[in-house]
C-alpha cells in the first residue's frame, strides 16, 4: 500500500522562525526560550550518511509513530511534548503548508530540554553489530552472554548498550557504561538504564500483540531546567528501532524488516563503502521503503495515515 500525498521533503524553510538545528532527519527552529518547533522531514540516514533520496510520508509517519508512544508510554518518563499546535507557531500558509495536517503532520512543538550526550540503545535479541561481537568474543558491548546463541535470538533479558551522539556525517560508536557516567554522572547514568530498559519492554510486549517483534531501539533524553529525565526526539520509530514481523520470526535467520534495514540491506549489495556521498536510491526501493514505514505504523498503532 503506497499514499499519493507529495513529493518528499527533503529540507523544511520555514520562514516564520530561526533554525537553530539540522539533524540526519529533523530541522529544528526556535520558537522561544522553552519551547522549539521540530519538522520531520523525507530525509533518510543510513549508516550515519544522509542520502539524497526521500521516503514519501517518512517524517509524517515518524511523527504519528513517535506521538502514539510517547503517550502510551508517557506514565515511565516525561516527554518533550508540549500539545502546542504546530501551526500557531508559524505565521504564513507557505511555512503551515511545510508542517502537514492531520495524520500527515510531520511537527510538533516540543520543549527545550539539555540533551544528555548519548544514545541510550536497548538490545533483546542478538543480531546486527552485536551479533558479529558475539561470534567472535561472546559478548555484546562487552557484556558477557551464554554460549551457544544463534542469530537472531531472543536474549536472556534486554541489554542497555549505550553509544556516543556523532555529529552529522560521524559514526556512533558503542560506548562502556563507565563512560556513561564519566559523561552524566552515575545516578543519572542508572537512571537512563532502568527507564530505557523499562520503555522497550513495556513497549516490545505491547507490538508483540500487534505481530510486531521490537529487536533493538534507541532513545534519546534531555532534562529539564529542574534536572528531570524525559524522553525526546523520537522513540520507537522504524528509524531508532529494528521491526521484525512475528509471523516469520525464525531463530538462527536474519529476518525481513519493516525498518530501513531494507535500505542498508541494498546499500551493502552494491559494496558501498558507507562514506559521503550516498548513492541515491532506485525509485523501488524508496517506494518499497515508504510501504515498510506504512505498515508498521498501521499495525502497531492500529490507524490509518490517510483514511
Amino acid at each position: 500500500m503506497t499514499i499519493q500525498n507529495n513529493q518528499p521533503l527533503l529540507q523544511a524553510s520555514i520562514t516564520s522562525l530561526k533554525r537553530i538545528h539540522q539533524g540526519k532527519v529533523r530541522d529544528i527552529y526556535a520558537i522561544n526560550d522553552a519551547t522549539m518547533l521540530l519538522v520531520s522531514t523525507d530525509r533518510l540516514s543510513a549508516f550515519d550518511v544522509i542520502l539524497p533520496t526521500g521516503i514519501a510520508n517518512k517524517g509524517a509517519m515518524l511523527t504519528q509513530m513517535a506521538n502514539f508512544w510517547f503517550d502510551k508510554l508517557a506514565h515511565i518518563v516525561p516527554n518533550h511534548l508540549t500539545g502546542i499546535a504546530p501551526e500557531s507557531v508559524v505565521n504564513n500558509d507557505a511555512d503551515k503548508a511545510q508542517l502537514g495536517d492531520g495524520k500527515l503532520s510531520r511537527a510538533v512543538v516540543v520543549k527545550k530540554l539539555k540533551a544528555l550526550p548519548i544514545e541510550a540503545i536497548v538490545r533483546g535479541y542478538l543480531v546486527g553489530s552485536g551479533w558479529k561481537e558475539y561470534q567472535q568474543k561472546g559478548t555484546v558491548c562487552d557484556i558477557q552472554l551464554p554460549a551457544g546463541l544463534q542469530l537472531a535470538q531472543k536474549l536472556p533479558q534486554p541489554l542497555f548498550t549505550p553509544s556516543s551522539k556523532a555529529a552529522v556525517g560521524e559514526h556512533d560508536e558503542n560506548i562502556s557504561i563507565a563512560q556513561v557516567e564519566a559523561l552524566i554522572g552515575k545516578d543519572m547514568a542508572a537512571q537512563v538504564a532502568i527507564v530505557a530498559i523499562q520503555l522497550y519492554t513495556e513497549a516490545a510486549e505491547y507490538a508483540l500483540t500487534k505481530g510486531i517483534i521490537i529487536a533493538d531501539t534507541k532513545f534519546e533524553f534531555g532534562l529539564d531546567n529542574n534536572g528531570v529525565l524525559h524522553v525526546m526526539d523520537e522513540v520507537l520509530t522504524p528509524d531508532s528501532s529494528r521491526f521484525w514481523p512475528s509471523d516469520t520470526y525464525q531463530v538462527g535467520r536474519n529476518p525481513p524488516s519493516f525498518d530501513k534495514q531494507y535500505v542498508r540491506d541494498w546499500l551493502e549489495s552494491i559494496h558501498w563503502n558507507k562514506a559521503p556521498p550516498a548513492p541515491a536510491l532506485p525509485g523501488e526501493v524508496a517506494v518499497k521503503t515508504s510501504a515498510k514505514y506504512l505498515e508498521a505504523f498501521e499495525k502497531l498503532t492500529g490507524q490509518k495515515l490517510v483514511e
